[in-house]
Parts: C-alpha cells; structure tokens; sequence
C-alpha cells in the first residue's frame, strides 16, 4: 500500500471500493493512533521545563502530527461510508468509525484554544452515538467498550463546557443531551437511516452474552471495563452449573463444583486490581464516575466481597460433607435418654484438626471481609459479619477441644469449652443489635445465621464438657498433673468391698437365685463355721468407711464337702 514491491518505489493503483479489503482500513486506524499518540508524546515534552526554549517547535510539531491523525481517520470514515452504501458494511461498524473520527477532531479543536463551540459539538454528538450503540449492543463486552469510550469523553466535554461559561458544565448528560439533538444530523451523514438499521439489525449475529445487573444494597454495580465483563461472565456461568444442580449441593460434587466459582472470581479480582492500580499511577479519576457514583474502586471491593463469601461458604459445606460422612455428633448428657453413651463414639483422629483447619480459613476470610470500605460503610452488614466471627471462634474452640481428648488433655480442652461460651455470648449479643440481616437477605445468601443455631451450640458445648468432667474424673480424679500423688493413688473403688461395710449380705438369697444353693447334707455341716463368723464379726468394732480385707479365722472345712457355702464365704473375705 505504501512502497509497492521490490527495490524501486511502484505508484499504487488509487484505493477504490472494488478493490478494497480489511487489512486496509485496519493501516487507516493505526496510523491515525500512531499519529495521535506522537502528538500527545510531543505535547507532554513541551510541558516539561527541559524542553522550555523549543517548547514553541514543539507544539507546533505536535500539532502538526494532530493534524494528520485527523486527516487519515477522515479517509477511513469516508471508505466506511462507501462500503456501507454497497452493502459491505454494518451500520455498526460504519458509526463507530464516525465516532472515532468525531472524537479526534474535536479533541484537534479543543487543544487549539479558541474553537471550544465547535469541539463541544463534535464530542457531544460522538457520546450520544455512544450511548445509543451502548443501548443497542448485543453484548455485555461490546456495551463495557461503549460505556468505556463514552467515559473517556465526558471529562473533555465538561472541560470545554467550563471554557465557554456554562453555567451546569458538571451536568455533562444534560449538555449532550442538548448540544447532540441540534448536530447530530448535520455532523453526521444519514444519521436517522443509520438508527432505523440499527433497530433493525439489534440482537443479530452472535449469540447475546448479558451479564446480569449486579446490585450492592439495591443499586446497580457499574462495570464498564470489556475485560472485567468477560471474568465476569465466567463468574455467572459458574454460578448458574451451581444453581442447576442443587441435588449434588451438599456433596463432595458439590464442594468441587464450587472451585470453578472461586477460579472466577480470582480471576476477576486481578482484572480489576490491575485497573486500581493502572488508575492510582496515571493520578486520576475514575472514568465517567461523578460526585457520589461508583468507581472502579468500588467494583473492586465488590468483587473481592463476593470472593471471600464463596470461599466461606465452599469452606463451610466442606465441614458439613466431612462431619456427616465421619457421623461425628454431639454426646447426650441426659443418662435416661434414649441412645444415651456414656463415652463419644471414636473417630478419626485426622478428623477434628482438618475441621478446626477449615474454621481457620473460615476466620481469615471474614476478618479480610470486615476491613472492606463497603462492609465497613454498612453498620448492620458490619455486625452481621462480626456475629459470624464470634460464632465460628466458638465453633473452632469446641472442635479444637475434641482435639485434646484422645491425648487425655481434658483441662486443656475444658479450657476450650468456656473461651467457646464466652463467644456464644458475643454473637448473641451481636445478632440482637439488629433486626435485619443483609447477610441471609443478599445476593446470593452465604452463611445464614440465626439465634436458634447459636442456641443449639451452646447446648453441644454443655453436653461436651459434661462429658470431659466425668472422662478426667475417671482418669485420674481430677488431677491436673497426670504425675501427680493424687493421681497416682486414685484407684476405682470396688462396689462389694464398700457395700458390705454397710449392708448385710444375704448370700443364701442371692445364691438361690443364682441357682447354686448347695445341698442339705452340705449345709449342715458348714452351718457352725458360719454362725462363729457372724459371731465373731459382731464382737469386732465397726469399721467406718474403710475398704479393707477382713480375715475370719475358720475351721477347716470337710474335705468332702469342698463346694459349699464356707468354701464361698473364706473366698470372698480373703481366704483361699
């Protein structure tokens, strides 16, 4: 197009629309960019204080290279005009190449000082033909690239607003809104046909990809960067597989279903982190934002809101799945209950530190989630998130607590047991400070939390440490020091040993109902050896609550009667 072939320079057939492909509108624009962006880098070195004794040669450098990038957008506009008259060319495209040449050269007349009316108009009609094709566009990418072009021209026409003293130079809606309705059709070429075809052709071709509004306390989110729609949209698709198959919620398909959301999310988080931080090193505003709108900042902090929250929630069904394959439950502390134990089932011993693992990440999402600016903005959705803190800091202490039981570390654990009840207190004192929670109201609910969940914690806690009084008690005592004297000389006391100190033993009773009554011809004979121990026995002093053998001399008894009742009693009182 522009040397021909080969060493000697060959004159190119003139550009007709016959012969005319992509490739050349697409050298039309890059050198209409290459030309404006020279511009721009020569008007920035005339500012510096370097460059002050030619500042003059270059401004004029650079308008002279502003000049030329208008003169090339102005043969590409033309080309399109003849390819749509063909047939070749959408309406789209054809007013997208107006726009672009619209936009340069009203920024050629604004940098020129003193044609401010006549750059107003140029711009004010390139934002309307922008808001019409963001209104019409078939998808969200298309409509953030609208939205995204149509902000970077509103400071410019606020600018030559001011300049010409109008006095509601702020209300740049308002001014386009004006000045486009009486320049439109003048600037423009058929600009009423090329509306009517718009209508006609909106919505053809690809398929619409619409991402959804995203609201933030009943307002729209605005997102009007083309690489924040497109993660965005993965995010949508994501959560709509999660929407679509309830059944496998609450399963390990479940919980990895919800590692496609988090991918997302990531992934739109870095998007929009890189635009924060593009917008804090250029040192200025946010594009299209005016007082009291949202900005780019804004839909950071949004993003990463709805990222800690599917975290949670994912980290939270991962504890239910493993709880309920483990069938880990809490220990009834009523002994006439029905199903009543009087130890805890045994469970795996990787079981509870993977679950106060989880709490853990559940804790550190919630504490990254309270330092956000829109959390902290809201009071009632800032105490629903510390209710939501506390509840799981008890959570984690009673399962932490489960923990130190195998190991036979019950103060540790009972330890556990009150910090848990201490913060059972706090979340219930936090849940009554409001009536609404914008937590299980939101979009979508995460972590639904109510008075009666923090209720039946505290009966599981109470049940537990119950149940780790009477395991230590029966351990060792109660001694804190397993190498303790007390817990050394702690020895369960045998129940016949104390029981006879205080009742008397009708053994004959007892062994016809265990059917070994010995026979008459036995019981005669041992019955003096026994009348002499009870005799015996009563002449001896009465001893008080000690545990201790009692040794009864006794006769020998006949060798052939080996099995009777003497034979039985000198078992139990020490004799062999």
């Amino acid at each position: 197009m522009t040397h021909g072939k080969g060493r000697d320079f060959k004159k190119l057939p003139p550009l007709t629309t016959e012969i005319i492909k992509d490739g050349h509108l697409e050298l039309l624009l890059l050198e209409a960019e290459r030309a404006w962006a020279y511009s721009q880098d020569l008007f920035a070195q005339a500012l510096k204080p370097a460059n002050e004794d030619r500042a003059s040669t270059l401004r004029h450098s650079a308008t002279g290279r502003f000049r030329r990038a208008v003169h090339w957008a102005t043969q590409l506009l033309s080309h399109c005009q003849a390819l749509h008259a063909a047939g070749r060319l959408r309406a789209t495209y054809l007013l997208q190449a107006t726009v672009y040449t619209l936009t340069l050269n009203g920024r050629f007349l604004r940098s020129r000082d003193d044609e401010f009316e006549d750059a107003l108009a140029q711009l004010a009609v390139a934002r309307g033909i922008l808001d019409v094709l963001a209104e019409k566009a078939a998808t969200s990418r298309e409509q953030a690239l609208y939205v995204l072009f149509a902000d970077e021209v509103g400071p410019e026409i606020r600018y030559c607003a001011h300049e010409m003293g109008r006095e509601k130079a702020y209300d740049v809606d308002g001014i386009v809104k004006e000045v486009s309705a009486r320049w439109r059709e003048e600037l423009v070429q058929g600009y009423l046909g090329l509306l009517e075809e718009l209508e006609k052709g909106g919505g053809t071709g690809e398929e619409r990809k619409q991402l959804k509004e995203l609201n933030w306390e009943g307002k729209p989110v605005p997102v009007r960067n083309p690489e924040l729609v497109d993660v965005l949209l993965k995010v949508q698709e994501a959560e709509g597989r999660v929407a679509g198959d309830k059944k496998d919620v609450r399963s390990k398909k479940g919980v990895a279903a919800y590692d496609a959301i988090l991918l997302a999310l990531s992934d739109a988080e870095e998007v929009a982190r890189k635009l924060v931080e593009a917008q804090q090193s250029s040192g200025s505003t946010s594009s299209g934002a005016t007082g009291g709108s949202r900005d780019i900042q804004f839909v950071h902090a949004y993003i990463v809101y709805q990222l800690l929250s599917r975290r949670i929630q994912r980290d939270l069904l991962l504890v239910s799945v493993l709880l309920s394959t483990s069938k880990a439950g809490p220990i009834q502390s009523n002994p006439h209950a029905k199903g009543y134990k009087a130890k805890a089932e045994p469970v795996d011993a990787r079981l509870y530190p993977a679950v106060v693992k989880l709490l853990d990440t559940v804790l550190q999402s919630l504490d990254q989630m309270r330092t956000l600016s829109i959390v902290d903005d809201s009071p009632d959705l800032a105490s629903a998130v510390e209710a939501r803190t506390s509840f799981i800091k008890a959570r984690r202490c009673l399962f932490l607590a489960r923990c130190y039981v195998p190991v036979d570390k019950y103060a540790e654990a009972l330890t556990l047991i009150q910090h848990a009840n201490i913060h059972i207190r706090e979340t219930l004192s936090l849940l009554s400070l409001t009536s609404t929670d914008p937590i299980t109201m939101g979009t979508p609910p995460y972590f639904p939390l109510t008075v009666e969940d923090t209720k039946t914690l505290e009966a599981e806690l109470t049940t537990d440490s119950l149940l780790l009084k009477r395991e230590w008690f029966t351990l060792n005592g109660g001694a804190t020091d397993p190498n303790s004297e007390k817990a050394k000389k702690h020895e369960k006391p045998l129940f016949f040993n104390i029981a006879l100190n205080y009742v008397e033993l009708d053994m004959d009773r007892l062994l016809a109902r265990a059917g070994k009554l010995p026979e008459p011809s036995q019981l005669t004979v041992s019955q003096e050896p026994v009348k002499q121990a009870v005799v015996e026995k009563e002449k001896k002093p009465s001893v008080k609550a000690k545990v201790e053998e009692i040794k009864v001399p006794l006769p020998e008894p006949p060798t052939s009667s080996r099995g009777g009742l003497s034979s039985l009693l000198g078992g139990w009182w020490g004799r062999s």
